[in-house]
């Protein structure tokens, strides 16, 4: 009895050293899985940041297989892709010339509200004038019937109805004088950024198939196996594998939650565009047209637009969404040569994995999620995972628990939010036309936190204290952009309130009514900067 006690007592003190062995390892090696633009940008944020480059540096690898084609049609970003590319070192005067980008300075929204033909709103990128100081809602809200709330409080949607760029030749790279993010061919960003990473930022590039997932006793991945490449070993394993989720989804069968019954929008049809010439305007925005069953995007990059239908196919069929895809075609550019387009087909499972982080596997990019591209909500989500990883890297596998649940509780906050959001500009619609739109305003489609806000804002507009985190993925005058946009109202309070500061509001109106005429006078168009960008170049960055 003696002896097997021992025999259990020296086991047991060996599995806990063993254990906090494991525990106390330090996070040295990085593995991504899957390229793509998740997977490159993820690369070129940790590399750039954790010196991968260097011997003291965190060890960046990426394999990727050579006859997996990436979906491609990710063509929008926010504003913070500025700060992306300045961190990881890429010249924004590089970036426009190898990836056919153009600005972009907000979306366009026709045909939401009524469908008619005059029907449409901005949702700009600048924020309202002195949004830090005074809510000017209230006080544009007696002047609606006679100024849209986008042209009231912000200079932004009259250059992009005017085709102009968001700064000047002479404006620093990543400098603005209007906010403004990018459109981009995501295939050519995903190629600059594996050039950027490979050759300046040491990141070992593997082309290689992955042919088995190789489990620690732990539970955690402890390598990958390769076809050709034998098997590779690392801390981390960061899942960009695209729909597939190779590593969250297939090895550790995480679960999938969908948000169908939110956003009923599973199918895009995708396509590319020709000018008809090369002095065409590229469009400073995108632009979305509603459909009979979901929306049209129309995207404008210096050589083509890109152009797209996503819809239900609970509400549609694949020809007649098609038909109305070049039918609107044929209004850019003929019937003809509409008829002549090659048309891509993708399917799309809107929602997002039960969580993004488990064991030592993060998912980023689709492997995570993917909602419909309304609000270009995509890119933003590698790039704030991207981040979240590259600022709490553990490090070591210990204290890799902790930060993968912090990820996953703000990362699952954000996707709720990003649903609410993107419900909100089907909720306000007048459409009674099909049933697409009828749907979309039942009750039972709409969250909970959604209707508790549009019931708040029914007696005071959207305002700073409405959330709950500091870094929410919106700002109030995004909603603020949409619900007076779809024209939701308020109903005026019963008294007054002495922080309503009338001279102030006329103020700032007065100053953007200024602003507005002295920007549409003096800034280039869109075209016109590109053009001039990819021939001299912008002035390095400060």
């Amino acid at each position: 009895m003696v002896l097997s006690y021992n025999i259990k007592d020296a086991f047991s003190e060996f599995v806990t050293q063993r254990d906090k062995i494991l525990m106390d390892k330090p996070i040295r090696n990085i593995v991504i899985v899957g390229g793509g633009t998740a997977g490159w940008l993820t690369c070129a944020v940790l590399a750039a940041e954790h010196c991968a480059h260097s011997d003291k540096g965190i060890k960046v690898s990426l394999i990727e297989s050579p006859d997996v084609k990436t979906i491609g049609v990710g063509e929008g970003t926010w504003p913070t892709m500025r700060s992306t590319l300045r961190k990881t070192g890429i010249s924004e005067t590089d970036f426009f010339k190898y990836c056919d980008a153009s600005f972009k300075q907000g979306a366009k929204f026709a045909k939401w509200v009524t469908g008619a033909d005059d029907d449409a709103y901005y949702h700009p990128l600048v924020l309202p004038q002195g949004f830090n100081e005074i809510n000017l809602a209230p006080f544009w809200q007696p002047h609606a019937d006679k100024v849209s709330f986008a042209d009231a409080v912000c200079f932004q949607s009259q250059l992009c109805e005017n085709g102009l760029a968001p700064k000047q030749i002479t404006t620093p790279e990543y400098a603005h004088v209007a906010n403004y993010a990018y459109h981009l061919d995501a295939g050519k960003f995903a190629q600059f950024l594996q050039q950027h990473c490979t050759e300046k930022l040491g990141v070992r590039h593997i082309l290689d198939h992955v042919t088995a997932v190789n489990s620690a006793e732990n539970g955690d991945i402890a390598s990958l196996s390769t076809k050709q490449s034998g098997e590779i070993e690392g801390d981390l394993f960061i899942d960009c594998t695209g729909f597939k989720s190779l590593l969250l989804g297939e090895h550790y069968g995480i679960g999938f939650k969908s948000c169908k019954d939110i956003l009923f929008n599973d199918t895009a049809l995708a396509t590319h565009v020709p000018y008809e010439s090369e002095q065409s305007p590229i469009l400073s925005h995108t632009l979305s047209t509603a459909q009979s069953a979901g929306w049209i995007w129309d995207i404008g990059l210096p050589s083509r637009r890109g152009v797209g239908h996503v819809y239900s196919s609970a509400h549609t069929t694949q020809n007649a969404a098609e038909v109305e895809l070049r039918n609107y075609i044929s209004n850019l550019i003929g019937e003809q040569k509409a008829a002549q387009l090659n048309v891509r087909k993708i399917e799309i499972n809107p929602g997002h994995r039960e969580k993004f982080w488990h064991k030592n596997c993060v998912a980023v990019g689709l492997s995570a999620g993917f909602l419909e591209p309304l609000e270009a909500s995509a890119l933003v989500l590698v790039e704030l995972s991207a981040a979240m990883i590259s600022e709490q890297l553990p490090a070591t596998r210990g204290i890799m628990d902790i930060v993968s649940k912090r990820f996953n509780d703000k990362f699952s906050y954000r996707w709720d939010r990003i649903i609410d959001f993107l419900k909100l500009h089907y909720v306000l619609t007048k459409r009674t036309d099909t049933e697409y739109w009828i749907d979309n305003c039942r009750p039972e489609t709409i969250p909970k936190d959604l209707q508790t806000l549009l019931e708040l804002w029914r007696y005071q507009p959207p305002w700073h204290q409405d959330f709950t985190h500091v870094d929410e993925i919106f700002p109030t005058a995004s909603y603020q952009y949409v619900l007076y946009g779809m024209g939701f109202s308020s109903i005026p309070p019963p008294t007054q309130r002495k922080s309503l500061n009338h001279a102030l509001a006329q103020q700032h109106l007065k100053k953007n009514h200024q602003m507005t005429q002295k920007l549409v006078r003096g800034l280039p168009t869109n075209r016109d900067l590109i053009e001039s960008i990819r021939q001299q170049g912008l002035q390095p960055a400060p």
